[in-house]
């Protein structure tokens, strides 16, 4: 049995807001429910409704800036930079920018829309 499992076809997330999402491990990609990596693209003014999430986050910025809004703080991250953001924290992602934000986010335990409590 192989101790390894290289990814090949990750899991796109169907989405409606024109972000592009591909879960390579995760729930719905591997069924790991430990952890779940995916790389992201977001398009130009794409937010997200604030939201209450059960596990951390983590971001890694490859391209351009995305904004973080923490408990009211606005911060932006550019290329390069990367930030842990802890379960249970209020948070509101979105990029306001011109360009595309190109970023991977690793979620642990593993992202769950059951777990994420989206304000709609």
């Amino acid at each position: 049995m192989k101790k390894y499992h290289i990814q090949k076809s990750p899991f796109i997330v169907p989405t409606t807001d024109g972000k592009l999402i591909e879960e390579h491990h995760g729930i719905a990609a591997t069924a790991n429910p430990e952890i779940s990596i995916a790389h992201m693209i977001a398009p130009p003014h794409w937010s997200e409704p604030h939201q209450t999430p059960e596990f951390e986050e983590y971001t890694y910025i490859i391209s351009s800036k995305k904004q973080f809004v923490i408990e009211n703080e606005i911060l932006i991250l550019e290329a390069g930079q990367s930030i842990k953001i802890k379960k249970n924290t209020r948070v509101q992602y979105s990029n306001p920018f011109d360009e595309p934000c190109e970023y991977i986010a690793i979620c642990q335990p593993a992202f769950d829309f059951t777990k994420v409590h989206r304000e709609e």
